[in-house]
């Protein structure tokens, strides 16, 4: 995988994915459209203020790229409106299943995101059985050989669930078996000294007990007045 998106052109590519599937009647989309897209107040994160003239830069520059391309005949006005060539056209090889677009496209609007948001935030997009679905959708974008497209993020400290970041603006580290691993010794040795310690503690409890016993032993029994 070679594509690489500037964080606007991430937005761009955000907005013509999520409005194709959600709003297919006003897609493709005017440079009107498409600026009040990226800046939408949901769904989105950060929240932008970007200008026309710079999301026309963007535009342009993924035009460049061959992955958005402009038309201003066939769709029944004078503006031009644009489409994207991201995936799952005919002008490349890239293709993706409904749940894999659905969870790419939330990605570049909103950012690094757990499972269970992802599943939540790409209900207008697709729909999956059950989380068991969304782990089994990132676990196949993280394996693909045309892959990766995401990555699996360090679980923040105290967090239940680790978070996942498209890998189209460049390569993110994922969590690897070596670290997982890690992870998992350094836990059993936490569990091991924990054990230890108890031990050690039943030792002493036992010592004592004997001590006692062995000096109620030899104590002289009492005598009878």
């Amino acid at each position: 995988m070679n594509i690489e998106f500037t964080p606007n052109e991430a937005r761009v590519i955000g907005c013509l994915l999520e409005k194709e599937v959600t709003t297919p009647d006003q897609y493709p989309l005017s440079l009107n459209a498409l600026t009040n897209a990226c800046n939408q107040k949901t769904n989105r994160d950060p929240v932008l203020e970007l200008s026309e003239s710079v999301v026309q830069q963007s535009v342009d520059s993924l035009m460049k790229k061959h992955l958005v391309s402009d038309r201003s005949a066939g769709y029944g006005g004078r503006v031009t409106k644009y489409k994207h060539r991201f995936c799952n056209t005919e002008f490349g090889s890239l293709k993706f299943s409904a749940q894999e677009l659905g969870i790419i496209c939330v990605l570049l609007l909103r950012g690094p995101q757990t499972p269970g948001e992802l599943r939540a935030r790409t209900n207008r997009m697709c729909t999956f059985t059950d989380a068991a679905h969304v782990e089994a959708t990132l676990a196949n974008l993280m394996a693909r050989e045309d892959g990766p497209f995401i990555a699996r993020l360090p679980r923040a400290p105290g967090a239940r669930e680790s978070r996942y970041a498209h890998l189209f603006s460049g390569h993110l580290e994922s969590v690897d078996e070596p670290a997982a691993a890690e992870e998992s010794a350094a836990g059993t040795a936490t569990l091991s000294q924990r054990v230890q310690q108890l031990e050690e503690r039943v030792r002493r409890l036992q010592e004592e007990m004997d001590a006692i016993t062995a000096l109620s032993t030899a104590m002289p029994a009492p005598t009878a007045d």
